[in-house]
Parts: structure tokens; C-alpha cells; sequence
């Protein structure tokens, strides 16, 4: 079974939260176009001044998005 790694875009500002919900709609969107095995994105509100939104991806698809989406950093996904 193949690791599954979070990818985490980091959003700072006032707006942050908006901004980190807004850009899960973005990685929906990637997911549905390139047919990617997993479907597991959300977004969470950090603190007033940072939300974050990811993706978790499969080591075999995490270079492809890595590439073409740049996160900021990743992480190993465990539930």
C-alpha cells in the first residue's frame, strides 16, 4: 500500500480564510481534470492570520501535482 502525503498551500492575511476555502475549489477542480485516485482536500483556519488548504495524493501522483500545483510543504497523511 502506497504512502498518502498532504500537500499544504499556507495562506497569511486578514483574508486568509477566504482564500484558503477559495483555493480547495481549485484543487477539487485539478482532481476531477487529471483523475487522481484520491479525492481528500479541505481547508482549516489556522488563527485570524493563516489558513492553510491541502490535498493528499499518493506517492505515485505526488511529483505530477507537486510540479504543477507548487504546495508550500508537505507532510505524511495519517488518519
Amino acid at each position: 500500500m502506497s504512502r498518502k502525503i498532504k500537500l499544504i498551500w499556507d495562506f497569511r492575511g486578514p483574508a486568509s480564510a477566504k482564500t484558503a476555502e477559495h483555493h480547495e475549489i481549485h484543487l477539487k477542480e485539478y482532481i476531477a481534470i487529471e483523475k487522481l485516485p484520491l479525492n481528500i482536500t479541505g481547508f482549516e483556519i489556522q488563527s485570524e492570520m493563516l489558513a492553510i488548504a491541502f490535498m493528499v495524493v499518493t506517492d505515485e501522483n505526488m511529483i505530477q501535482v507537486r510540479d504543477a500545483l507548487k504546495p508550500h510543504r508537505g507532510e505524511l497523511f495519517t488518519v
